[in-house]
């Protein structure tokens, strides 16, 4: 199992939770597992062409996918994914 740590504007999707327990061995199948788990939350982490949106940063074990192998990642028993969405503003 990999835990998953939910932000807050995404939790209405998770059913109030902040954390949830996911099994996948990519980050790709992780994305597809919340899907499963939280309809609806795949189409705010990816954009049509499946690819992670610009604006939100997937981290495994404060490592940030782009500087790893993107959603090709893997995952091991134990690890922490953070979904971190971009904060813009002046």
């Amino acid at each position: 199992m990999v835990s998953v740590r939910i932000p807050t504007p995404l939790r209405k999707l998770s059913g109030d939770r902040d954390e949830l327990d996911i099994e996948a061995s990519t980050v790709s199948a992780l994305i597809e597992e919340l899907e499963s788990e939280c309809p609806g939350i795949k189409n705010r982490l990816c954009d049509e062409s499946g690819n992670v949106r610009r604006f939100i940063n997937l981290y495994v074990n404060n490592e940030d996918i782009r500087f790893l192998d993107g959603v090709g990642t893997k995952l091991s028993e134990g690890d922490v994914v953070s979904i971190i969405p971009a904060i813009a503003g002046g």
